[in-house]
């Protein structure tokens, strides 16, 4: 028996997981040794939060995670996957609980149950039908937004996922909830690169999570995203988040969910159309840099909010049906790789809120790559107090 063997089998609890990432954002996959939930996936999602915290801490944060570190748990029964429409489920957790919707562990879990064959982890594995004329395996995984197809290019024999070749998933629908929202700023939350400005104009849309979408600019960056002194934009937005999420205009706009558990403020999108790296066959570009949950900045594009960057352009006429537009982060337009791509799906579509409402949606499709970094067991010794439910530096300092 090995070290981590026979620390496994003393400690009583292990959990196992994948890392890979997605345009350098990091996705760790459990898929074994977390606690079996109950009910709806929303309220798995409840029971999560509410009974097992201290295990989201533990794979996120340090000693084992960092303060970027992003998960998601595998969910094997969810009323969808009982149903039949749903091949597997999934939470979703960052650095300070868990999210309802991410693209891009979403391209990284698709490359990752197409490549597993053990039923103990994916139970419908041997269900799901490839596509030999596109070497393409489609699978439909349950977010706790709602349902997300998800489509994986193969190799020649369709037993694995090809890494040449990006993955796609179709979103659940998509749309803006405010154009052109101008927000007063008092002078306790304004920043320094604000100056004089007293408010500042945004969009909020929904593309499985709510997003303010603000440009550079907006904010007093006035070299956009082409330059970046990222501490300032981060120390901006982390005073700017706070007094959005319950800003009464803001808190009306985050009604229009189809759960009340979707509806709360995930993320500031910083953006600029000036700049992005282009890949082919993309009729424009532009760039985001996404600073969501406890100040958290993801290294990808971000792909459920580019779903609802998509939808909001739609809603504004800029982005036609079958229109093919690149999304880049700052790590994208580093190297030159990585970008995201999208398209309007579906406009045809419509979604009820939890108010009653009705209103009109896209599909998007998104595409990118996701690649494996590593395997590992985790576990915890009663006598490791550091390590029993994870910290940041920033925490230890306060």
């Amino acid at each position: 028996m090995d070290v981590a063997q026979s620390m496994e089998t003393s400690s009583g609890e292990a959990i196992k997981c994948i890392d890979m990432h997605t345009t350098g954002e990091p996705t760790r996959i459990v898929y074994s040794g977390f606690p079996r939930l109950e009910g709806t996936l929303l309220d798995q999602r409840d029971q999560a939060r509410n009974e097992y915290d201290h295990l989201r801490k533990r794979l996120m944060l340090e000693p084992r995670g960092h303060f970027d570190m992003y998960g998601a748990i595998i969910i094997q029964d969810t009323e969808l996957v009982r149903n039949g429409t749903a091949d597997i489920g999934v939470l979703f957790t960052t650095n300070s609980g868990y999210s309802t919707m991410c693209g891009h562990a979403t391209i990284a879990l698709g490359r990752f149950l197409v490549d597993t064959h053990d039923l103990t982890v994916f139970p419908k594995r041997d269900g799901l039908v490839w596509d030999q004329a596109s070497r393409q395996i489609t699978l439909n995984i349950h977010a706790p937004c709602g349902l997300v197809s998800v489509q994986v290019p193969t190799t020649a024999d369709g037993r694995k996922s090809d890494p040449s070749r990006q993955v796609g998933f179709l979103s659940s629908p998509a749309y803006p909830v405010a154009m052109g929202l101008t927000i007063p700023i008092p002078k306790e939350v304004r920043w320094p690169e604000l100056g004089d400005r007293e408010s500042v104009t945004l969009d909020i849309s929904y593309g499985g999570a709510f997003y303010a979408l603000i440009p550079a600019r907006e904010l007093g960056f006035d070299q956009g995203l082409g330059r970046v002194d990222l501490a300032s934009m981060t120390s901006a937005v982390k005073r700017l988040k706070p007094y959005l999420s319950s800003h009464a205009e803001v808190v009306q706009a985050l009604r229009h969910a189809e759960d009340e558990r979707l509806s709360f403020l995930y993320s500031v999108m910083v953006v600029d159309d000036t700049v992005g790296s282009k890949p082919p066959g993309v009729e424009g570009t532009e760039t985001g840099l996404c600073i969501f949950a406890d100040n958290q900045i993801d290294r990808s594009p971000t792909g459920s909010c580019v779903t609802a960057r998509m939808a909001l352009a739609h809603a504004k006429g800029n982005r036609p049906v079958g229109q093919r537009w690149a999304y880049n982060s700052l790590v994208s337009n580093h190297f030159n790789e990585g970008a995201f791509t999208a398209t309007i799906y579906d406009d045809k579509v419509h979604v009820t809120e939890f108010n009653g409402n009705v209103r009109p949606a896209v599909i998007v499709r998104v595409e990118g790559s996701a690649f494996y970094t590593g395997a590992m067991t985790f576990i915890v010794e009663e006598e490791d107090v550091t390590g029993q439910s994870g910290f940041t530096m920033e925490g230890v300092t306060k």
